[in-house]
């Protein structure tokens, strides 16, 4: 896990009011995944456009993102323990491995100014989010 990557990450992304406690949780193994859990309403809602739906599709999302100015390669923080969790990894590999999980994570792009969020399952599938500092 890269602590200043996850750093600037909630800094740019979350209200400001959430972001220490987010911040805690993360740098703690017993509470890291409980981190984006109900955290939607924490994204700081200007920097959110909705991917509409049909929205399920890797290859798709991996477009847009790079139509935004996405590289080959992003950081990956998630709500579950993964083999991903906490890694650098090509865009696609961790959109594939993680858009169908159904549960909360974050694929940063650029740290501090691009990120792809999925929010929590509930019923159907569940919210997708460019995040973009503009």
């Amino acid at each position: 896990m890269n602590k200043e990557i996850e750093e600037i990450i909630v800094k740019t992304f979350f209200e400001k009011r959430i972001q220490q406690r987010v911040l805690f949780e993360l740098s703690s193994p017993q509470k890291r995944y409980d981190a984006f859990g109900r955290r939607n309403n924490f994204i700081r809602k200007e920097l959110m456009l909705e991917i509409p739906k049909p929205n399920s599709d890797p290859e798709k999302i991996e477009k847009l993102l790079k139509k935004q100015g996405a590289g080959n390669l992003c950081y990956v923080i998630t709500s579950a323990e993964s083999d991903v969790d906490g890694k650098e990894l090509p865009l696609i590999k961790a959109l594939e491995d993680l858009i169908w999980s159904g549960l909360p994570f974050i694929i940063s792009c650029i740290p501090n100014k691009l990120a792809y969020y999925q929010g929590e399952q509930a019923y159907g599938s569940p919210e997708k989010y460019i995040l973009k500092r503009r």
